[in-house]
């Protein structure tokens, strides 16, 4: 059996054993009172532009005050789906002060994707930057959103923004054109909720820790994505956990502001947990909208100086490979964190020997805010595992049959914590949780006599592309209502620039159908990390007796056809 919680004796000094969420009332007090404690501070810069946390204050109550004066009760559903902007955080901000609920959206979903997150959530309002109006567009019709709140890039970059707004739209035309002009809906400028917002009421409307606060949609192994509800306490609790972890570092940096790299989108849970750290620490979020865009990303680093580096590992990768990168001051860079998908030790060795920071590496799901375990911060090695659980957080490893297993044996990570959700909106979770109240994270792990734990594999069948989790069934499912394909199949190869590519095994209905044509159609229907990058054709597939597909089958196939030198 395990030694219980043999990790606490690995905490550095000055990390707590435990966090209390409940030291708060709601998440609004939090947020007050970082807004009260650094209101002068810059929040966030975004293409030069700076906004203070007095503004996002200002602007998240403008921005709530005019939601509630739509007439939704509180506890209503909100979409956000917009990219690293400066009004991606005041909007957040936004929906929960004014009593609702944020539901978060990728804005490179398809019509498809986007109109289930819509109707499983029950969403009646969307804020959506116009470059993604497209695919509103396409089914807003059969969703129940009533009102849709357009938003250029630009809209919070005041004299800037007008220039930054006719590049995109002009210049590089990256807003594909749309028409969202049904009277069944009500369409409004986000400007215009800004102003109209000022000049409007705001109630403060009771709240506590117990009340939902996000719907996160994750990957779901049924084909459709699932929304872990997570509450206010949830969201605190993250907070609290992740500036408690990082203090020891935090605490050391000189600096007035400690400016933190936010490249990863901001609707993805790791970021999301990271705006919340760093909002309790008065940090600087310096948004960087387009991380692909690495000459772009560079020229923005070199601006001014950063201290915390997030990122995963493919983001880490693309910056070591330009030429320029290694021309950047890292003297102020103290933490550089690597989490979304597992981290290479070739990356780290380059990442310590460029930057002279550490690669840190740790572990979370969107089930517990992105929060599970992580490497002691002060750490200078890079070990492969994924760290011991932060404070607060609990965790065992079971057999099939739910027995603990021994030291360095192997078997399912299972969590529990003030961060760790209640369940998935719309459906029986009792199954995620073992008797004791643990949740069954389905990944598998080992932990050694100090309490380490090293991922050994992960959900039997998940892909993990650049960070994003990729479910098979969803493709599959998706791919199948392609002509011509009469069967198919998903599974994750190994990737050197993404971690995983998507490769499917179709079985075609006749000659006539091509690996273009199958691309095409996947690029259509599919948010691009989802599509499948290799396609390979054959007369039938693996099944088991009851004729489910023996995807293991598939890896070993493909690792015989391409063995790894």
């Amino acid at each position: 059996m395990m030694p219980n919680k043999p990790w606490l004796a690995n905490y550095p000094n000055g990390v707590p054993k435990t966090i209390n969420p409940d030291r708060y009332s709601s998440i609004m007090e939090l947020y007050e009172e970082c807004f009260d404690r650094f209101r002068l501070h810059p929040m966030s810069i975004c293409m030069g532009v700076t906004h203070t946390y007095n503004d996002i204050d200002d602007a998240s109550m403008a921005i709530a005050a005019w939601l509630q004066a739509q007439g939704l009760p509180q506890g209503s559903v909100v979409a956000l789906m917009m990219p690293n902007v400066p009004q991606y955080l005041p909007t957040m901000i936004g929906i929960l002060r004014a009593g609702y609920v944020c539901t978060p959206v990728n804005p490179l979903y398809t019509g498809r994707e986007l109109r289930h997150q819509l109707n499983d959530s029950g969403a009646q309002v969307i804020f959506v930057v116009d470059n993604f109006a497209q695919a509103l567009e396409q089914v807003i019709g059969e969703t129940n959103i009533k009102r849709i709140v357009l938003s250029k890039m630009g809209d919070m970059m005041g004299l800037k923004g007008i220039l930054v707004n006719t590049i995109i739209r002009q210049v590089k035309r990256l807003v594909p054109k749309y028409k969202l002009n049904d009277p069944k809906y009500q369409v409004t400028k986000f400007p215009d909720v800004l102003k109209k917002g000022k000049n409007l009421p705001f109630q403060k409307p009771k709240m506590s820790l117990d009340q939902k606060a996000f719907l996160q949609y994750t990957g779901g192994t049924t084909g459709l994505s699932k929304g872990a509800i997570l509450s206010q306490r949830n969201i605190v609790a993250a907070a609290m956990q992740s500036e408690a972890w990082t203090r020891p570092i935090t605490s050391e940096i000189n600096e007035v502001y400690i400016n933190m790299v936010m490249a990863l989108p901001l609707y993805h849970i790791f970021a999301f947990m990271l705006s919340s750290l760093g909002m309790r620490a008065g940090y600087t979020f310096i948004l960087v909208p387009n991380p692909r865009d690495i000459p772009g990303f560079i020229k923005t680093l070199s601006k001014q100086p950063f201290h915390i580096f997030p990122a995963v590992n493919t983001l880490f990768k693309g910056l070591l490979d330009h030429p320029n990168f290694k021309n950047l001051d890292f003297s102020s860079l103290r933490i550089s964190q690597a989490g979304g998908m597992a981290a290479t030790e070739q990356t780290a060795t380059r990442w310590l020997e460029t930057t002279g920071c550490a690669m840190i590496e740790g572990w979370g799901m969107t089930e517990g805010v992105a929060v599970g375990t992580a490497n002691v911060i002060t750490d200078r090695k890079f070990n492969g595992t994924i760290g011991v659980p932060v404070p607060s957080v609990d965790a065992i490893v079971i057999d099939d049959e739910g027995n603990r297993v021994g030291t360095n044996e192997a078997g399912e990570l299972c969590v529990k914590g003030p961060n760790v959700t209640s369940g998935y909106l719309n459906r029986d979770s009792s199954d995620d949780f073992t008797s004791d109240g643990y949740f069954r994270t389905g990944d598998i792990v080992s932990m050694d006599e100090k309490g380490y734990f090293r991922l050994l594999d992960r959900k039997k069948d998940m892909i993990l592309v650049s960070g994003f989790n990729v479910f098979p069934n969803e493709i599959e499912s998706v791919m199948l209502d392609c002509e011509g394909i009469v069967d198919c199949a998903v599974i994750g190869i190994p990737d050197e620039h993404q971690g995983e590519a998507v490769k499917i095994y179709v079985v075609p209905a006749d000659n006539n159908v091509t690996k273009n044509s199958i691309k095409e159609f996947a690029l259509d229907n599919l948010t691009g990390y989802k599509c499948p990058r290799h396609i390979e054709f054959v007369t039938e597939l693996p099944k088991s007796n009851v004729g489910k597909v023996l995807r293991q089958k598939l890896r070993e196939k493909h690792n015989a056809d391409y063995p790894r030198v």
